[in-house]
């Protein structure tokens, strides 16, 4: 599969997706843990199969020389 999230993105999933696990593991919050599974996955993978249905890419244009 090709990237499809920018830098930007892909930093704001990591740190979503860590937070949510965070505040789950201490108790702050119930099994949303499974969730910030999902935005961690995809940030550290630099794919979201939403952004393949949809057609969106938040990478940054190449220049071509």
């Amino acid at each position: 599969m090709k990237v499809n999230e920018g830098s930007f993105d892909r930093t704001l999933r990591i740190v979503v997706g860590l937070a949510l696990i965070c505040l789950t593991l201490y108790g702050v919050i119930g099994a949303w843990r499974w969730i910030g599974v999902v935005p961690l996955l995809t940030g550290a993978i630099g794919v979201c199969p939403l952004y393949s249905v949809l057609g969106l890419n938040t990478c940054a244009l190449k220049k071509s020389a």
